[in-house]
């Protein structure tokens, strides 16, 4: 269990979640010896939610290398995934109520996300606000809590901490966002994974989205591509190549740009220092990355 439950921790990763804990935590008490057990709690939750993503996509690669269910097995990789649960669990019992209740919730999100993107758009539900529903609670809701977490537990104000989560929240839309554009985009060297992976796995991120909703007559060749529920080979690589040539991938882009501009929003009620500018950098660098895809396109 020790092995498996480590096999993605140490693959790599950006460790963004719980370094926001930490940033937050610096607009109350920094040393306060909650912090990072929070911290540590928050990347053991995103760690174990990937490892029954990867067995729900029938992943075979993540951050560059092997998932645990592809080098172990699906019932192996689900066990590690609900450990790390658990774990996480246990590192928030000793928070305090308020956080494990926060946890707890975010928690329920995440599942609540992941079966609604397996599900798909309801019959006469918008395709765009569904996949915004998912985005917001499989990802952004614990980019929430982990800001939210830092503030409260380092002695934040109550209108701090609330400012905090609505910057995570907005933030997290915006990275995923930017994840799935990058997947059009950018190349494995870059994001760890093959691009096109949404497409071989079925699911239609924002730039497809966009780009089914503006179908002329004259894209049938594309607009077949994008509404088929799996691609592979070289139909992946051809839909890849009209992606990045479509208005969409633009529009998709601007629409990053202004979830990070909310978000930036957000910390106007926050007192200037270090740790602002490093919520306002974190922010930018989402903006850099996808401008560094969209450049190569």
């Amino acid at each position: 269990m020790a092995e498996v439950s480590r096999h993605l921790l140490e693959a790599g990763g950006k460790r963004f979640r719980p370094t926001l804990v930490l940033a937050c935590g610096h607009f109350g008490d920094p040393e306060d010896s909650r912090l990072v057990p929070a911290a540590t709690a928050v990347e053991l939750t995103h760690l174990s939610s990937l490892y029954h993503d990867d067995v729900i996509d029938e992943a075979e690669v993540r951050r560059g290398t092997g998932s645990a269910n592809a080098r172990w097995t699906n019932t192996v990789a689900v066990l590690a995934g609900d450990y790390l649960f658990a774990r996480a669990s246990e590192l928030t019992a000793h928070l305090g109520l308020e956080a494990t209740r926060l946890m707890a919730r975010t928690i329920a999100l995440l599942c609540e996300g992941q079966i609604a993107e397996v599900r798909g758009p309801g019959p006469g539900e918008d395709p765009i606000e569904h996949y915004m529903s998912v985005v917001r609670r499989k990802t952004a809701a614990l980019i929430s809590a982990s800001c939210r977490l830092g503030g409260m537990l380092s002695g934040a104000g109550e209108e701090q901490s609330q400012a905090l989560g609505r910057y995570g929240e907005k933030l997290g839309v915006a990275f995923q966002l930017a994840d799935d554009l990058m997947d059009v985009t950018h190349d494995e060297a870059t994001t760890g994974k093959a691009p096109g992976t949404d497409l071989r796995e079925g699911v239609k991120t924002l730039p497809v989205l966009y780009a089914l909703g503006s179908m002329r007559d004259s894209d049938g060749e594309m607009a077949a591509l994008l509404r088929a529920p799996k691609l592979e080979g070289a139909e992946v690589d051809r839909a890849l190549e009209m992606l990045r040539a479509h208005p969409a991938v633009a529009r998709a882009g601007e629409e990053v740009a202004s979830f990070v501009a909310r978000a930036e929003a957000e910390l106007a009620v926050l007192p200037d220092g270090a740790a602002r500018c490093m919520l306002r950098d974190l922010a930018g660098m989402i903006i850099a990355r996808t401008d560094q895809g969209l450049g190569q396109g």
